[in-house]
């Protein structure tokens, strides 16, 4: 482990963050829900029980962060997927240390549904129509939860409980999802570059995220059009550190579906050779903003594998390299939970995605053998 200034990371996985941190010469100590093999090996660990039934819970967090930072006396914490739904417990965060990234009220911001859409129209981007109610024909339109990520709030018609406000509604859209990710400094932005992203879909969750290929596919006035759209959203907002906007491309039009104002799960994909996205996070988080994005060579992409059954206790495996976010041995999964993610890289995005797919039947079926 570095022996450079200690800094907290709080996830639903912290992994990337981990290993992002180390590279950049940082002391990681996290606080996630898995502890798998790669992150216990990286960092100082502490597990928030229950994480992927209840969230973050404000009492098994705090807690789990007193007992990292013991003597360690960390910098800040950067907190990743995990807080879109509940700023309030960034501002709980802040009261005992230094946030590293983007403020409750930015959060809030950009994660309410109102004051998004007022934001887009303020920055003059083009986003889905949505509504707090359910409209009267359901067909056509997505139900969303507030503040959800990842995909799997997203159904196709309205739930039994969207009346009490947990959900809004937005018209469903053409286009083929694009995130850029990018950097800024509260004022400016600087867009590392485009990724493209797929569902692994259930019956239940037809939106679960899947993946995520970089480079995108995009026509360099397309590509010009999305970083003018970030630009402007950086100076509407005073988003800071690594963050990710999602958009739906169709064609030379496109329309902005949410920010999401944290690191997230496109940051091994776009981790330069040379360097570290953590410290470019924090270095702007200090205001130090890089001129230009690192050089990343090749197609890379990641996709996060599903449990396909319950499995009481994970077996031993012999992992590959391309292989993270490994369970440790004994682990309980159960169906539909992150197994892992499986990693590639390629001269092109369609080469690097079909060996990420194969790669995928490949640890379903290793874990399905020794299952049997």
């Amino acid at each position: 482990m570095p022996s450079g200034p200690a800094v907290l990371i709080a996830a639903a996985s912290g992994r990337a963050l981990a290993a992002s941190a180390c590279r950049g010469g940082y002391r990681p100590l996290v606080a996630d829900f898995f502890g798998d093999e790669d992150t216990v090996a990286l960092a100082a660990h502490a597990r928030i029980d229950h994480g992927l039934v209840s969230g973050m819970e404000e009492q098994r967090l705090l807690a789990a962060l007193e007992a990292l930072a013991s003597a360690k006396q960390p910098i800040g914490v950067v907190c990743g997927t995990g807080f879109e739904d509940r700023p309030h417990l960034l501002a709980r965060i802040a009261e005992r240390w230094r946030l590293l990234g983007n403020d409750p009220d930015v959060v809030a911001t950009v994660k309410d549904p109102d004051t998004f859409g007022a934001l887009c129209r303020h920055c003059d981007i083009a986003h889905p129509e949505t509504r707090p109610s359910p409209p009267a024909d359901p067909a056509g339109w997505l139900a969303k939860r507030r503040g959800g990520a990842g995909g799997s709030h997203i159904a196709m018609k309205a739930k039994p409980n969207a009346a009490h406000g947990d959900y809004y509604f937005q018209r469903a859209t053409a286009g083929e999802p694009v995130s850029a990710q990018f950097l800024a400094d509260g004022r400016r932005a600087v867009v590392l570059g485009f990724s493209t992203q797929w569902s692994s879909p259930t019956p239940a969750r037809p939106f679960r995220y899947g993946g995520a290929v970089q480079p995108a596919a995009l026509a360099s006035r397309v590509a010009d059009a999305l970083t003018r759209a970030v630009e402007r959203l950086a100076q509407a907002v005073p988003l800071t550190g690594l963050n990710s906007a999602d958009f739906l491309v169709d064609r030379d039009e496109f329309r902005l579906l949410e920010i999401n104002p944290r690191p997230g799960a496109t940051l091994d994909i776009f981790e330069p050779a040379e360097g570290s996205l953590f410290a470019l996070h924090i270095a702007a988080c200090e205001g130090e903003l890089s001129a230009a994005p690192p050089c990343i060579d090749g197609a890379r992409v990641a996709a996060i594998v599903y449990a396909e059954r319950d499995i009481a206790s994970f077996p031993a495996l012999r992992w590959p390299d391309w292989a993270a976010d490994r369970p440790r041995l004994g682990t309980a999964i159960k169906i539909g939970e992150p197994l892992c993610t499986v990693n590639a890289t390629a001269a092109t995005a369609a080469a690097a995605k079909a060996l990420v797919n194969e790669r995928l039947a490949l640890v379903l079926a290793w874990t399905h053998a020794r299952m049997s």
